[in-house]
Order: structure tokens, then sequence, then C-alpha cells
């Protein structure tokens, strides 16, 4: 099972793949980061992308309409991944599941251009089912 520097070199072999992070979405931090980050800045990307992940994961609007599982219960969290598209990029993030309470996602920018989105979306979910942190 890999590591997080693991798979964030994995990430990065995916076709148009211009950088990747780690992140606690709690706090803001990268736990790992390869490649570039939007602004040359991976703790910047870091802080703004998990504010992001936050306010979807916290979003009742957002939530399955059955009411879905809580985070807290270490099943399957209510937002799975999110997509944001730009005129050049793609910017996904893909929350890991673990047995404890998981805070954390991967993040994959995706050059708009030479990446596969379908492609990337899937190896990322990959990616974080295989992910251990620790």
């Amino acid at each position: 099972m890999p590591g997080i520097d693991e798979s964030l070199l994995e990430a990065m072999r995916l076709p148009g793949a211009r950088g990747a992070l780690v992140v606690d979405w709690i706090s803001g931090l990268a736990l790992g980061a390869v490649g570039d980050a939007p602004g040359d800045d991976p703790e910047a990307t870091a802080a703004e992308t998990a504010e992001l992940a936050r306010l979807a994961m916290e979003s009742g609007t957002l939530a399955p309409a059955d009411g879905g599982l809580s985070v807290a219960s270490g099943k399957e969290p209510p937002v799975q991944d999110l997509i944001l598209t730009t005129a050049d990029a793609y910017h996904l993030l893909r929350f890991v599941i673990t047995t404890f309470d998981s805070t954390v996602f991967l993040y994959l920018w995706l050059d708009r251009r030479d990446g596969n989105l379908a492609l990337a979306r899937i190896r990322l979910a990959e990616m974080a089912d295989r992910l251990v942190l620790g």
C-alpha cells in the first residue's frame, strides 16, 4: 500500500498532471506536495483548496438525499470528490476514506489541453482507496 510520497508520484504520471498535494482540510496544511502549484505556492494552494473542501464537506445542501453518513463515523463522506474547471486546467479534490476520522484529500492540478479528466478522476479514486496515512 503506497504512502503519501508514492501516491503523489503516481498522480504525476497521469497525462497532463502539473502538480499534486495531499492536504488536511481542517488545518489547511499540505502533508505532501510534488510538481507545480497554482501561483507557485503549494502552501497557499493547500490552504485555499482546504477551504473549498471544508465548505463542501460541511454543506447540508451537498449531502446525499438519504441523509448520508458522517465523516466522523469513519464511513464514506457525503462528498466523494470535487472538480473545478478553469479556462486552462482542471482541479480535482478526492477525499480519502479511512477507518479513523479522516480529514485528508488528494488534490490534482491537471492541464486541460493534455489531461484526461475521466481517467484522472478514476485513478485519483483508486489512489485514495490505497493511500496509507501515518
